[in-house]
């Protein structure tokens, strides 16, 4: 989905496929550099020449001063090649997004420090606020705050300076060759489990194995209520066993690019204007 200055944007198409825009910009005060915002959720990659269609539209209006609040950062997942056949495909994104000359670009807990150091003028928002919402709502409901676990080391270190909470984090056995996951341990404050209400935290789920191993991990332990939350929930986690985990009790998201808001256990908070 696709918004200018809030208003939602028709996306129509030719008979061929092709778009059909339409969108009028009109200034309050006869002053060009009035700011003009795109918000971007995304939904599939052929709003990305939608965006770029449409800005390249306003900045022909005379329009100059444009942000792009693009809260998912689509191809982050692609932040490295391996081999000579792999396209650098979150690289040339970056491209075509820079090449759009906006004033700020602004993210929400991107992927990793590769979108970061590839989009200019970049400035990333945290979760924070979201995850404090989950973290008031656990203790409401039980009367103490719950110990916080991160699925890997990497991202220990990325919540834990935002969250100051005892923690324990994942250590995941993975198959190379294949990416992935064989099983996962758990390492960091484990004496503190056993009885816990336990809140994982991470910035993207697809389908949900590590969550689901980490839940495993986490109750063999001793853990008992254990929530999720992560920043960016694919819709393709209705697809897998996530939602079907009883380990798990409620998953908490945003809404940067999760559409389905009818399934009961999936709670997702609205993002709010930075």
């Amino acid at each position: 989905m696709i918004q200018i200055n809030n208003k939602v944007v028709d996306i129509s198409h030719f008979p061929d496929g092709t778009f059909l825009l339409k969108e009028k910009i009109t200034d309050t005060a006869g002053n060009r550099n009035e700011g003009i915002e795109i918000k971007w959720n995304y939904e599939n990659n052929e709003e990305l020449l939608a965006v770029y269609f449409l800005t390249r539209h306003i900045q022909a209006a005379g329009f100059c001063n444009i942000v792009l609040n693009m809260p998912y950062i689509p191809n982050a997942r692609q932040d490295r090649v391996k081999n000579e056949e792999d396209v650098f495909t979150l690289k040339y994104f970056a491209e075509m997004i820079n090449s759009l000359a906006f004033r700020e670009v602004r993210v929400l807990d991107a992927h990793s420090n590769v979108s970061l150091a590839l989009i200019d003028r970049v400035k990333q928002y945290t979760p924070r606020k979201y995850i404090e919402k989950v973290i008031c709502e656990i203790e409401k409901n039980t009367g103490k705050k719950p110990l916080m676990f991160y699925p890997d080391e990497g991202a220990g270190k990325r919540y834990s300076s935002m969250i100051t909470l005892p923690y324990c984090f994942g250590i995941k056995k993975r198959d190379w060759s294949t990416g992935e996951i064989k099983g996962l341990s758990v390492a960091g404050e484990i004496g503190l489990v056993e009885g816990s209400d336990v809140l994982m935290v991470d910035d993207i789920c697809s389908y949900g194995g590590t969550f689901i191993r980490s839940a495993e991990a986490l109750a063999a332990l001793g853990a008992e209520n254990i929530c999720l939350f992560v920043s960016h929930c694919e819709d393709s986690v209705l697809r897998g066993k996530l939602c079907e985990c009883s380990r798990i009790k409620q998953i908490y998201t945003t809404d940067s690019i999760f559409r389905e808001k009818r399934n009961t256990k999936i709670r997702v908070f609205e993002l709010e204007n930075e």
